[in-house]
């Protein structure tokens, strides 16, 4: 089950509640969220684009990862808690 974190452009950003043995990431798709959506690693150095799944422009894109680096510590937050970390 995904847990929807923010919205941003259009664009959910979630993980899946399911995932808790890989490292922090996120993934990003417009609409319904889907297993198969573009992933972002979260680390504590920056955020990294893993693949784009969901074919989101480049455009697009850079602006998400320039969001996801802004609000990296809340992310972070988010997935610690949530995994009881």
């Amino acid at each position: 089950m995904p847990k929807v974190l923010q919205d941003f452009l259009g664009y959910a950003i979630y993980f899946w509640v399911s995932e808790p043995n890989e490292p922090p990431h996120v993934h990003v798709s417009k609409g319904r969220q889907t297993a198969n959506a573009t992933k972002f690693w979260i680390k504590r150095d920056g955020v990294e684009l893993a693949h784009n799944r969901s074919r989101i422009p480049r455009k697009d894109l850079s602006k998400i990862e320039t969001y996801l680096l802004a609000n990296q510590d809340i992310i972070l937050a988010a997935w610690f808690r949530t995994f009881n970390m």
